[in-house]
């Protein structure tokens, strides 16, 4: 871009229109998906891939690796699933709620205080009805035995029959997490281990809780460090309360005065609110595809996908079976800095494949295809297996390409 991109006093009040492309790599920059995988790398790159982020979203889904890990491993060089657990340990992320079950920086811990304080108060719901005796039973024994799961809580009345039908000391036990009294020190499997929060969180992490101002700090810093640019709505994403939006106004509002955010404007007309210092960034992007998470930081909001990549994503797992277009858990593929298509696949464990049942991809160039086969073989050996098998629900025009690119690699089934 021309020396209009240069950001100054004089330039505050001023919108800027940017091109399409340059949203895009903008946003893919920020997002650590610009140039291959890189935010950083190795064992002690999980904490700073998440404080970059400002969050990891959790999900239970496992047809492939969970979308906590995807999301790690497609910034991360070199990811193992066991280094998300060390950096838990060592207490640099904790879990709680970003705007769904996350993992979080350590450092955030007081920003998630006004969510504990409310549900302490009642002001949100979360298991209200619990019985207050109960609550101080399972908190005792967490204090006298150490870290507990739900599961080491006898209840004889539990019907096991899904997920809200869980136990009284299971309800309990989330509602004080909830609620700021316990804390995850760790998984066994799937389930969780907690511990009283005063012996888990370090005394070096700020406990004090933020006002409101401090929250719309938090969240704008928070999105632009991730994203680049954001629209006023994005900033406070599934965030309720009418004092938040305006305090987040507030903020935006003097920062646009100070010149430390500016107007941007789509080729579509939509309006984003961006950090001054990425106006400068030319970088470009790098000849690669990537496989996303459907809770990828990139693609969770839809509207925003829609309107800055023109790809209209919904996961599908929630769909009623007849009513999908695209699969039960449709991974978006971007290619360069384009969303591009979407795979369905699953991991078959016992057999170690990893099935291909659906794939759509517009027609980018020659190169891609050989780029797809490179991030489907990396992907087949995050998810621990051997070979890839194109199933016959594939469309014949993408499948056989495909196979003949897997077979040539050797790792067809």
């Amino acid at each position: 871009m021309s020396g209009s991109s240069q950001v100054s006093r004089s330039s505050v009040g001023a919108v800027l229109k940017l091109p399409a492309a340059r949203l895009r790599r903008i946003a893919l920059a920020q997002q650590g998906l610009l140039n291959g995988r890189g935010i950083s790398s190795g064992k002690s790159g999980v904490a700073g891939v998440i404080g970059h982020l400002g969050y990891v979203q959790i999900d239970t889904i496992s047809v492939v690796e969970r979308a906590h890990h995807h999301v790690l491993w497609t910034r991360l060089k070199n990811y193992r699933p066991e280094f998300l657990a060390t950096a838990v340990a060592e207490k640099h992320v904790f879990e709680y709620w970003f705007h769904a079950a996350a993992y979080l920086p350590i450092n955030d811990f007081r920003f998630a205080l006004p969510r504990m304080n409310a549900i302490k108060a009642g002001e949100k719901h979360w298991f209200d009805n619990i019985d207050k005796k109960l609550l101080q039973t399972v908190y005792k024994r967490i204090e006298t035995e150490g870290p507990l799961r739900a599961r080491d809580f006898e209840d004889s009345k539990s019907t096991n029959s899904g997920w809200w039908d869980w136990k009284p000391a299971k309800q309990a036990i989330e509602k004080l997490f909830m609620q700021g009294d316990l804390m995850i020190v760790g998984r066994e499997g799937f389930q969780k281990r907690y511990d009283l929060t005063e012996r888990v969180l370090p005394n070096s992490v700020c406990t004090k809780t933020p006002d409101l101002a401090e929250e719309a700090g938090y969240l704008i810093d928070t999105t632009l460090r991730a994203h680049g640019f954001a629209s006023l709505k994005s900033f406070t994403y599934l965030r309720k309360g009418k004092a938040l939006r305006q305090a987040v106004k507030d903020c935006i509002e003097s920062r646009l005065e100070n010149g430390a955010v500016i107007k941007v404007i789509s080729p579509a007309g939509e309006l984003f609110y961006c950090d001054a210092k990425l106006l400068n960034d030319n970088r470009r992007s790098a000849n690669r595809v990537h496989l996303l998470s459907p809770f990828d930081n990139l693609v969770i909001q839809r509207e925003r996908c829609r309107g800055i990549f023109n790809f209209d994503y919904q996961i599908e797992c929630y769909v009623p079976a007849a009513k999908r277009q695209h699969g039960y858990f449709c991974l978006p593929i971007l290619y360069k800095d384009r969303l591009v298509g979407r795979l369905d696949c699953k991991a078959d464990r016992k057999t170690r494949v990893l099935l291909l049942h659906y794939l759509q991809y517009d027609e980018p160039d020659d190169e891609f295809l050989w780029l797809l086969v490179d991030a489907l073989e990396s992907f087949m050996r995050f998810n621990c297996c051997d070979a890839i098998e194109v199933r016959q629900t594939v469309k014949e025009s993408s499948a056989k390409p495909l196979r003949k690119a897997i077979l040539q690699r050797g790792i067809i089934h």
